[in-house]
């Protein structure tokens, strides 16, 4: 069949690099616009854009999807499907319905569960045991057209959301490609979402990944895993913000009240709603990453605690 690929992140190209490799024709890829990135905000290709230019496939960058010059240029490419994996825009009823067997969906969550824009993020956060991925129909609504095909995979119990959604992006690029080839022989029918069992899980915010230190030491372990690498947990401390890597819980460790800090020679313990937690690495602003034992070693304060 003949593809447009529509997707952004980096997350996206084993599904992108899986299409290349298949029988099928890549005519093109739909991807969000340049945009300026990191400190020195240079502008920057998406992860997509600069593996088809790479690749030598055509970019396709509207500001919207739904002007009128792309859906033009959709149209004349002529494609069968276009199979989307993070792609960052929402796709209007009129370019659903140019190609010929519309727009697939990879969605990593076993819906109807975590439907929306961070469903490993809050897998994670809310200690799923299982999660999988889901190639579905694109349609108006959010996240809730037929399934073509699912696959589970479990969370471990060290799992950050980048582990998770790595290991889901290689599955489902396997996934995507099984659907378009039963699509094409016409060998699979899209199932129906039930009804029960939907959630949602928006966007992550920077205040998201503040941690709590009130909250008990599992759910501080959740939410730093959950946003880990991005946004990145965060705490305050001597009035700067700390960025935290993932933590582990201990229940042998000092008691302590939440947000207390006990530094030792090797370790750093902090005080939750329950049990302390083992701090793993840390980031002062402006400084780059460093274990936690440094870190102690080098404050000023006798009685260190996070905000």
């Amino acid at each position: 069949m003949r593809i447009v690929f529509a997707g952004t992140p980096e997350v996206a190209l084993p599904t992108l690099q899986a299409l290349h490799d298949s029988d099928h024709e890549l005519a093109a890829v739909l991807t969000r616009p340049d945009a300026r990135t990191g400190r020195g905000r240079k502008v920057s290709r998406s992860p997509v854009a600069a593996w088809a230019d790479e690749h030598g496939i055509e970019v396709l960058t509207p500001a919207k999807p739904r002007e009128p010059e792309f859906l033009d240029r959709l149209r004349e490419l002529d494609a069968d499907i276009v199979p989307v994996v993070a792609y960052g825009a929402l796709v209007p009823p009129a370019a659903l319905a140019i190609p010929r067997l519309g727009w697939i969906n990879l969605h990593f969550s076993l819906l109807p569960a975590w439907r929306g824009a961070a469903p490993v993020q809050h897998a994670v956060l809310n200690g799923d045991a299982m999660t999988g991925a889901c190639v579905f129909q694109l349609e108006e609504g959010l996240d809730t057209g037929p399934v073509y095909g699912r696959l589970t995979e479990p969370v471990e119990p060290g799992d950050t959301a980048g582990d998770l959604l790595a290991r889901l992006a290689v599955a489902g690029a396997r996934l995507t490609v099984d659907v378009v080839n039963a699509l094409e022989a016409g060998t699979i029918y899209g199932e129906p979402q039930p009804e029960d069992g939907v959630s949602y899980a928006p966007k992550i915010t920077v205040e998201d990944a503040r941690v709590r230190w009130s909250d008990p030491a599992f759910a501080v372990d959740r939410r730093i895993r959950a946003v880990t690498p991005a946004p990145g947990a965060w705490t305050e401390f001597d009035g700067q913000r700390l960025r935290l890597g993932p933590v582990r819980p201990d229940p042998d460790g000092p008691r302590l009240a939440p947000g207390q800090i006990a530094l030792a020679k090797h370790h750093v313990h902090v005080g939750t709603a329950t049990d302390p937690v083992l701090l793993g690495q840390v980031q002062p602003a402006g400084k780059k990453p460093m274990d936690a034992a440094a870190w102690g070693r080098g404050l000023q304060t006798e009685s260190p605690v996070f905000a």
